[in-house]
């Protein structure tokens, strides 16, 4: 680590140590160290196409074939993947008291499988599927089964995990993927996450305002903060006079906001800053 990246580490493990009430807002850059792609490079743009739009999902029988399918062959990897060096260092942050709560961006449940008890996931989990006619929830394992079931003979290969939970699949005919429907209703079926052009559930986004607006202050780590429901929490963090320090590598729509910032790989900085705690 450079001299100067070290000062910078100093400096974030003096103002952590300074505070009893610290809420972390955690992106996608936490999990690429676990393999699970962002969406976004170093300035903020996107790296491939941008995800599904929930109105072309419920609107359209076949973006919701295309989205299942890639889904069944990604949920697999998707699944398999383990907590980061970053999540474990959060989660040692949490039993430590140096962080009260997190809330997460991402929705694949690594922080709690690295060991953090209070996470807020803003945007859902994907281990869910959720029916939009009847509300039933189910698990995503069990509806794993089905969809192969329902799909006898349905392989990819040489697929790529995408940073939602699917694959990345080229020239392939979705036309005959069979996607079931809720064993309940009949309804249809969607990740119980929120998808682009969706609003987060008021009740999530009251919890993580709450969470935000009695902290004492809020660590940015691993987001650019391009999603108005994670950027509108550091908006009313500095709103309340709340300190936001941020670490994470290239631009954030945050960056004019922070009182400083830590460049650097997510994992890499937070165990730099265990050491000297």
């Amino acid at each position: 680590m450079r001299t100067s990246s070290v000062t910078d580490v100093a400096r974030l493990a003096a103002w952590l140590a300074a505070r009893s009430h610290v809420i972390v807002i955690s992106g996608a850059g936490v999990s690429t160290g676990s393999g699970i792609p962002d969406y976004r490079d170093g300035d903020g743009n996107w790296k491939r196409s941008p995800p599904v739009q929930y109105r072309d999902f419920v609107g359209s029988d076949a973006v919701r074939r295309r989205y299942w399918a890639r889904s069944f062959v990604g949920w697999p990897m998707f699944e398999a993947a383990q907590p980061s060096a970053a999540h474990r260092a959060l989660a040692q942050l949490e039993q430590a008291g140096y962080v009260r709560q997190i809330v997460t961006q991402n929705v694949d449940r690594l922080h709690q499988r690295a060991g953090s008890r209070s996470v807020i996931d803003l945007h859902g989990r994907l281990d869910v599927v959720r029916c939009l006619a009847c509300g039933r929830r189910f698990d995503r394992d069990e509806f794993q089964v089905r969809l192969r079931a329902a799909n006898p003979g349905w392989s990819a290969s040489m697929a790529r995990i995408a940073p939602d939970g699917d694959a990345d699949l080229e020239d392939v005919d979705f036309s005959a993927f069979e996607k079931p429907a809720c064993e309940v209703c009949g309804g249809m079926l969607k990740p119980d996450v929120v998808f682009y052009g969706e609003s987060v559930p008021r009740e999530t986004t009251m919890a993580a305002l709450a969470a935000v607006e009695s902290a004492d202050g809020v660590l940015v780590v691993g987001s650019s903060l391009m999603v108005w429901s994670s950027f509108r929490l550091v908006r009313a963090a500095v709103a309340q006079g709340i300190d936001v320090v941020a670490v994470n590598r290239g631009r954030t729509r945050g960056d004019d906001l922070f009182a400083f910032k830590v460049e650097g790989e997510c994992g890499e900085v937070l165990n730099a800053m265990l050491a000297m705690l």
